[in-house]
């Protein structure tokens, strides 16, 4: 058996009598606060034969079935361990009169940061609807296999989860869910502005006369409803004090099978900041999306991004690319086609930078939206 393990952060709340030795992570928010974030490690003992036989099986659009090695990674959760990265805060002193040392912030920022400085790429991982802490944890590590299956520069993938149903119970999941989403916003906010201020040398266990300077990226994957979550975090960071203007966080933002509003990233609208935070953002939608028809139609929600893209694909700014993955997606993996084959190959394409005509699967789809295509 090989070992493996992968970065979190979550605001879930704690399983066992030990918040720093938790046996996994429940369906609530976290008894502290909703912004609470708890940091650490899950480390898993894995087959590399079962592995390696998921990374080269077809999934009907491509290699690589990232899905069926979720599934793989999901049956092992039982063997897996949480190492979190204990606090030490004094009750009494506010957050600046705190040591650097007292944060479990701070060794999850300088591991990231050394495995930078070994020319890793890091991607920000916020996972959807109706997720289990197991479930969230095994798609992170599928995600992470799969980006590197084909070699090239390594990237490590963090885990944000915030606190998903995770039961199947449609309805009242799906509402439950989307409260849960808006109450995380204010954790995920939180990371990045931590983020921030750590790489500005202002946070605990920066060092303001070293940024790091590394030539690694940071980059950002949300799934289905953790596009929700994203979007109002960019809110609350709009209206926090200590956020006022967006750090430019991220290389690549990634909005797969988004849960969200087809205008979302209009001016004006609930995303439309992202720009200041991604050099690049990519939409990539299926009109066959089953979990987001529901969204659409029985939740009285308005049409959803993850289906047809935007609304008006030709008028948003020119670092926003647009990717219809319907046409190779088709009944197979019709929601989380992100971690599979051809879609997955092309998200590891952005983040070697490819030019954007130069991807190995994209087919232009008309002058007037250069930025428009669609996968073949």
């Amino acid at each position: 058996m090989n070992e493996h393990s992968i970065y979190f952060a979550t605001n879930r709340n704690h399983k066992g009598d030990d918040r720093w030795r938790p046996s996994g992570y429940g369906i609530y928010p976290s008894s502290d606060r909703n912004q609470n974030l708890r940091f650490g490690k899950v480390v898993v003992n894995y087959d590399q034969y079962k592995v390696t036989k998921e990374l080269n099986a077809k999934c009907g659009f491509g290699k690589g079935n990232g899905d069926e090695l979720a599934e793989y990674f999901l049956d092992q959760s039982s063997q897996m361990s949480i190492q979190a990265f204990e606090e030490t805060l004094e009750d009494n002193l506010p957050d600046p009169a705190q040591s650097a040392d007292a944060y479990g912030s701070t060794p999850f920022f300088a591991e990231l940061r050394s495995a930078m400085e070994a020319k890793s790429d890091v991607l920000v991982f916020v996972h959807g609807f109706n997720v289990s802490w197991w479930e969230s944890v095994s798609s992170a590590l599928s995600l992470e296999f799969m980006l590197n299956r084909s070699g090239g520069k390594p990237v490590k993938v963090v885990l944000f989860s915030w606190p998903s149903d995770g039961r199947m119970v449609p309805y009242r999941s799906y509402f439950s869910d989307r409260e849960d989403a808006k109450v995380s916003a204010s954790a995920v906010a939180r990371g990045f502005l931590k983020l921030r201020d750590y790489l500005m040398g202002r946070g605990p266990g920066g060092d303001p006369s070293a940024p790091p300077n590394c030539g690694s990226s940071i980059h950002l994957l949300c799934h289905s409803m953790g596009n929700f979550v994203l979007q109002k975090a960019l809110k609350y960071m709009l209206h926090n004090p200590n956020g006022r203007w967006l750090p430019k966080l991220f290389d690549q933002a990634f909005l797969c099978a988004a849960d969200v509003d087809d205008n979302v990233l209009e001016k004006g609208e609930g995303m439309y900041r992202l720009r200041d935070m991604a050099r690049r953002i990519t939409v990539y939608h299926n009109e066959g999306d089953v979990a987001l028809w529901i969204s659409d139609t029985t939740k009285g929600n308005p049409d959803r991004l993850g289906q047809r893209g935007p609304r008006k694909a030709d008028k948003l700014d020119d670092n926003v690319y647009v990717v219809d993955c319907g046409p190779i997606v088709k009944g197979w993996i019709e929601h989380s086609y992100y971690l599979c084959g051809h879609v997955n190959d092309d998200i590891r394409e952005c983040i070697d930078h490819v030019l954007p005509d130069k991807f190995s699967r994209r087919v232009g789809v008309g002058q007037r939206s250069p930025n428009v295509a669609r996968l073949r």
